[in-house]
């Protein structure tokens, strides 16, 4: 039996011997899997979110005997709620909704994926052809869809982006549509209800990989800079053991016999290097900054706008 193997056991044993409810729902076993649920950034559905994380989850399973029950949450709130309710073991997030549940301290980090060496990512905004629109500056007077206001590359970063360009989003923009993912919000746009939208490149590039919108018909008006990477995020009620067993499963799932280069897979279902269980909060300072800069009265009015 492999050193992991014999930790898994080893804690699947203290765990279960721990009293309390937490316990008696999840100790990693086939009959009660670890808990994950997973933001909706692209539409959370079976084909989309969910399917985009098995793969490596799956990877996990296979080499350490650590079971998993992953579901997709209805809003990016409901992901937060539900692991500051022990409602769930395991959580991915981005940085704007990882971070309320860190504070609460309901939350702390497990691991981000890597790719080129990378653990970042970008925001877009983007817009159609024929809408006249060049650059973030000329959203003035156009319509526009933004995802979850607790996503990170769907709210926050783009909202940020048109700060930064002079324009008032709230007063600017003629009409806002708040659609509840990125994938959502694309899809606005990509049926002429929108002129534009925000949401990860990531997303923008599976939604054309899949055929679901044309990159002909539309240009990119706005790039964000580097955003640290969505995380897998646990609960702070997790016991130390479990912890360290489940960093240790995603520190090396990528080295494991049996465990394919095509089941590393992160944020929109792309093939990625591996994943790092060794971050620390200080990744997420780039955006802290970001996020202060969009002040509560800000998304609260925007939101307001979206609903009128």
């Amino acid at each position: 039996m492999s050193l992991l193997k014999t930790l898994v056991v080893a804690t699947a044993a203290t765990f279960i011997s721990i009293t309390g409810a937490l316990a008696q729902q999840a100790d990693g076993s086939a009959a009660n899997p670890y808990r994950v649920m997973l933001v909706p950034a692209d539409g959370g559905t079976e084909d989309g979110t969910k399917a985009d994380f098995k793969p490596v989850f799956d990877a996990v399973t296979q080499t350490t005997g650590i079971h998993f029950d992953i579901k997709v949450g209805q809003t990016y709130a409901t992901v937060i709620e539900a692991i500051c309710s022990d409602v769930v073991e395991i959580a991915w997030f981005g940085a704007a909704s990882y971070l309320p549940a860190q504070q609460r301290g309901c939350a702390e980090l497990l691991a981000v994926d890597v790719h080129h060496g990378s653990s970042t990512y970008f925001s877009g905004i983007y817009a159609r052809k024929d809408s006249g629109i060049a650059a973030v500056a000329d959203l003035r007077g156009h319509s526009m869809a933004f995802g979850d206001a607790n996503s990170t590359s769907s709210f926050v970063y783009p909202v940020a982006m048109i700060v930064t360009a002079g324009l008032d989003p709230v007063n600017d923009l003629s009409a806002i549509r708040m659609t509840g993912s990125h994938a959502n919000s694309l899809k606005a746009m990509a049926e002429g209800q929108v002129d534009a939208a925000a949401a990860s490149f990531d997303s923008f590039e599976k939604a054309i990989n899949a055929g679901e919108i044309s990159v002909d018909d539309f240009v990119v008006v706005g790039k964000s800079d580097p955003i640290p990477n969505p995380p897998l995020a646990m609960s702070t009620d997790l016991p130390a053991e479990v912890k360290a067993a489940l960093r240790t499963a995603f520190n090396t799932v990528h080295e494991a016999a049996g465990v394919t280069p095509e089941m590393i897979r992160g944020y929109g279902g792309k093939q990625v290097d591996r994943y790092d269980a060794n971050i620390t909060d200080d990744m997420l300072a780039p955006a802290l900054v970001v996020l202060s800069g969009v002040s509560g009265d800000l998304r609260d009015a925007i939101i307001a706008k979206a609903g009128n």
